[in-house]
């Protein structure tokens, strides 16, 4: 699983044009499931979200969790996140979990986060006031299998 992890002052995602969830200060989470991906990889991805140290304490250092804080989270599917950008000019989508079991996933780690959450499958427009600017990349894979 992928993440794109934003700090933000305010977060939206909407369909249609309506919003269908939102958030005030927090983090904004953009996910991606990859083949292979199951519960014990979404645990493990919403733990370290939840547990990482993305906001000032009083010396202004990075040093407080989202739980510390008392954010909210927004997390928004994109399986564009898992694209193999390797090679030519057109991305390979082979390393995204189908449909079905990326949407299984998704919907289990916003379950689990209890994060307000975008629409799995649907043409989203999400918008956000990025605090800082603050951003981080987050992977966290199947153990290998030797």
């Amino acid at each position: 699983m992928i993440t794109l992890l934003q700090r933000v002052t305010q977060a939206s995602v909407s369909v249609d044009g309506k919003v269908i969830a939102s958030i005030g200060r927090g983090i904004l989470a953009l996910v991606g499931i990859e083949r292979g991906d199951g519960e014990a990889e979404a645990d493990r991805l919403a733990e370290k979200i939840m547990a990482f140290r993305i906001f000032p304490d009083d010396a202004g250092k990075m040093n407080r969790s989202l739980r510390d804080v008392g954010g909210e989270l927004l997390a928004v599917p994109q399986f564009t996140l898992v694209a193999d950008t390797n090679s030519g000019t057109r991305p390979s989508f082979s390393s995204a979990a189908s449909p079905a079991d990326g949407e299984r996933m998704f919907n289990y780690f916003a379950n689990k986060t209890r994060a307000a959450a975008g629409r799995f499958g649907a043409d989203m427009q999400v918008s956000l006031v990025n605090d800082g600017p603050v951003t981080f990349w987050l992977q966290v894979s199947p153990p290998s299998k030797s």
